[in-house]
């Protein structure tokens, strides 16, 4: 499917399976069986990737080869391979590596900020300053991507407001931020909430693209995507086979599938340049590398319509 698919897609789509993902996952997969599924996404046409996390390895050892893996992934043509950091020692082994993409992550809820890095939004706000400081000084291409985690909600102290979320934005691309990712980390999002904070974030954005990160823990996922887009949102982030969630925020599971996002987003007559038979393909293999795992998606257990691709007229 979408062979014919040629430049620049009208909306982006970024695998994190393979960081989100796996962070959750029981079984550890080899450099080798990473770099695979690097390999195929690319096949498939997923051009960006989030390929692995520099955390220490005694917190989450799925990622302890995180520099064999981006080193590998730099080989694979075609491919914008990003990596996860949570301060700025994982930034500086990530610019040693080479990776296109950085991406920091911060907590719009201070006490879910503290549980995941152990220190508070404020303190690392001032990291990623430091990190922007590390790239320039560097003087290395690298896009520096700022995410701003349970921006729509937190299981530990509930309500997130907006005027929190907006402020971690202006301050972020203050700071030198290449662009901006709204996470709804919990699975707490619906589309109302979602299209009125995301149509305040993109106009504050202005030039600076505008990522969404949503979770289907309580089955909004998709029509958050939906909300996003008719707010202006044109990339998000995605795990196949639905994997992932928060290690430390009760009950956050699941990230939205890509494989049914691509379809979405295809269906809506939204160019991704992915070939979703090759995903479905590529899931099935990940299923055998990670038996006994909750996979989801409508796509995989119904299968594709035969009226897929056909042209929407109105």
């Amino acid at each position: 499917m979408n062979d014919a698919v040629i430049g620049t897609p009208a909306v982006r789509v970024r695998e994190v399976g393979l960081r989100d993902g796996l962070q959750m996952v029981g079984t550890i997969l080899t450099a080798a069986q990473k770099l695979e599924w690097c390999r195929r996404m690319v096949d498939a046409g997923v051009r960006e990737i989030e390929v692995t996390s520099f955390v220490p390895p005694k917190i989450v050892p799925q990622f302890a080869d995180a520099v064999d893996v981006a080193r590998g992934a730099l080989s694979i043509d075609g491919l914008h391979a990003a990596a996860l950091v949570p301060n700025l020692k994982g930034a500086q082994r990530a610019f040693d590596v080479g990776v296109a993409q950085v991406h920091y992550v911060l907590s719009a809820s201070d006490a879910h900020n503290l549980k995941n890095v152990r220190r508070s939004t404020a303190e690392s706000v001032a990291d990623f300053a430091r990190i922007v400081a590390e790239r320039d000084e560097r003087a290395k291409p690298v896009v520096l991507g700022a995410g701003v985690a349970t921006a729509f909600g937190c299981t530990i102290s509930g309500k997130v407001e907006e005027r929190i979320v907006l402020g971690l934005v202006e301050t972020l691309i203050e700071a030198g931020a290449d662009e901006i990712t709204v996470a709804d980390t919990v699975g707490y999002a619906n589309p109302g909430q979602v299209r009125a904070l995301m149509r305040k974030v993109c106009a504050l954005a202005g030039t600076v693209p505008v990522a969404c990160h949503f979770h289907d823990t309580r089955g909004l996922g998709l029509a958050n995507v939906f909300a996003a887009l008719d707010a202006g949102v044109r990339a998000f982030d995605s795990s196949l086979g639905g994997l992932g969630g928060c290690p430390f925020a009760p009950n956050a599971t699941g990230n939205i599938n890509t494989e049914d996002t691509v379809f979405l987003l295809e269906a809506e007559g939204l160019r991704t340049g992915i070939d979703l038979d090759k995903l479905l393909a590529m899931r099935e293999t990940l299923a055998e590398w990670l038996p006994g795992e909750p996979f989801s998606g409508a796509i995989a257990r119904a299968g594709v319509p035969k009226t897929f691709g056909e042209k929407v007229v109105a």
